[in-house]
């Protein structure tokens, strides 16, 4: 009898030796697929829609109270960016939007990003920190949210020329989504 129960916590400390294995080989192989230079250049943003209807009707204020219009930016490629200060993805993006905006609007791009429900001296502050130079506007009651159809930040929608949205993402976007998606249509 003595001889069974020794056995059974042999075979018990075997188990618990390979499980602890591996369980070390899966914490190695998530340390290396993951922390690799590969992943780290991957391109996980999101991916635009292809859509066509016509850009909403959306009247709202700047950051120096003007009021402003999206169909003021009629003959432009416009893109607008739902998001809010507090958004991670949100705030991932804008460094890629602003050297975006930058490199293009000398070509008829305008970029005007609306921020959702924050107060004037909270957004000021965070496009400060940024170094953001495009349109920033505000939007405290979730206009742009319901004339887009939205709840989802951040979303972005470029409109053509023409007034037609043309693309729209959920999630954030990167420099090469928005150079192989968005250029294309503003050099159109």
């Amino acid at each position: 009898m003595t001889r069974k129960n020794n056995k059974v916590p042999a075979r018990f400390y075997g188990m618990m030796m390979m499980g602890s294995g591996l369980v070390a080989i899966g914490v190695m192989l998530y340390i290396l697929l993951y922390n690799s230079p590969a992943a780290a250049t991957q391109n996980l943003s999101a991916l635009p829609t292809n859509v066509n209807f016509p850009a909403p009707e959306l009247d709202l204020f700047d950051l120096s109270g003007n009021p402003v219009s999206l169909k003021d930016n009629l003959g432009s490629v416009v893109l607008v960016n739902l998001w809010a200060t507090w958004c991670p993805p949100c705030k991932e993006e804008m460094p890629a939007l602003q050297a975006f905006y930058e490199k293009y609007r000398a070509d008829g791009f305008v970029l005007v990003a609306i921020d959702q429900e924050e107060t004037l001296d909270v957004v000021q502050t965070f496009v400060k920190d940024y170094g953001l130079s495009f349109p920033v506007w505000l939007d405290e009651n979730y206009q742009a949210q319901r004339v887009f159809n939205t709840m989802n930040l951040p979303s972005s929608y470029v409109i053509d020329r023409k007034g037609q949205v043309r693309l729209m993402w959920i999630g954030a976007i990167s420099r090469g989504n928005l150079e192989k998606y968005v250029s294309e249509i503003i050099r159109e």
